[in-house]
């Protein structure tokens, strides 16, 4: 079916006019004169065969139709400058823009990237970190990795991996104090939580029978990177997934005072707007993603 389509020209006319107010207003913005804003949005009104404005002398009303007919040009435009952008941005220039829960972002991600950049050397990945979802119909972002239990609306789903807690603290902390020989022992230290998370101690220690008193000694930070970087400066014990801590475990910037770890329903899951056709870009991320995720459940084995 032929679509019936007003010109172009004429609907930015009546979405600035509209918008601002004023003719001049609009023509200041379109770069044109009012003259031709006015002639545009006559040549508009002559086409739909009903009036959009009420004219003043300085300035215009948009009529009921012309409100009605506003509000659903300036969605169609929104989306219009919308794909533009992506297109722009995305396709011709070789880039994925991802937004990355912060902790997989600086201990999973980054560490990784050269080897992206390596095996693909034409791509450009703009990462930034973030713990909300993502609006993809109004946002330029083209994937995200989020944090979570897998359920969100309207967006492709890959599960990456799952989370497995273990209690974490310096060295130092561990020198200067009697040995952790079981879990509720943990309840005499500060304990060091996620502000936005504030239950997974008591979740944790729930699953190994303790149950900790409310005015225990506790701290809060407002990410994972700062609640590891308090436990690293002896501040207390921190909760943290046991995959992205390994590097510090590694190094000896952190240690688990008591080997026991709890698995839940939480996870990382690549994710991208449902429906959506992925670029050539987007697919290559999407495969060395997936591809590095199964090697290490392979070497973990």
């Amino acid at each position: 079916m032929s679509r019936r389509l007003p010109p172009l020209k004429s609907v930015r006319a009546f979405e600035a006019a509209a918008r601002r107010g004023s003719f001049n207003a609009a023509a200041e913005e379109l770069f044109v004169t009012p003259s031709a804003i006015s002639h545009q949005v006559k040549s508009l009104e002559a086409f739909l065969g009903v009036s959009l404005f009420r004219r003043a002398r300085r300035q215009v009303q948009l009529t009921i139709a012309g409100e009605r007919y506003l509000e659903s040009v300036s969605h169609a435009l929104d989306e219009i400058d919308l794909a533009t952008r992506r297109l722009l941005v995305s396709a011709s220039s070789g880039a994925v823009n991802i937004s990355v829960a912060p902790a997989f972002l600086t201990r999973w991600l980054v560490p990784k990237v050269r080897e992206f950049q390596n095996r693909h050397p034409d791509i450009e990945l703009r990462l930034s970190p973030n713990n909300e979802p993502i609006d993809f119909a109004w946002s330029d972002i083209d994937m995200a990795i989020y944090f979570g239990d897998g359920q969100w609306p309207g967006v492709e789903v890959f599960f990456l991996r799952e989370v497995v807690w273990v209690p974490v603290c310096s060295p130092a902390f561990v020198e200067a104090n009697p040995k952790i020989t079981k879990p509720e022992e943990l309840c005499a230290h500060t304990l060091i939580d996620v502000s936005n998370r504030p239950a997974e101690w008591d979740e944790f220690l729930a699953r190994f029978g303790v149950t900790r008193r409310k005015r225990r000694k506790r701290l809060s930070f407002s990410s994972t990177s700062l609640a590891l970087g308090a436990a690293m400066e002896n501040l207390g014990i921190a909760l943290a997934d046991r995959q992205l801590v390994a590097r510090e475990v590694l190094y000896g910037r952190l240690v688990t005072p008591l080997d026991i770890a709890m698995d839940n329903q939480l996870g990382y899951y690549l994710v991208y707007q449902k429906h959506r056709k992925l670029t050539d870009e987007m697919q290559a991320f999407l495969g060395w993603v997936m591809e590095e995720i199964a090697g290490e459940k392979t070497a973990a084995g």
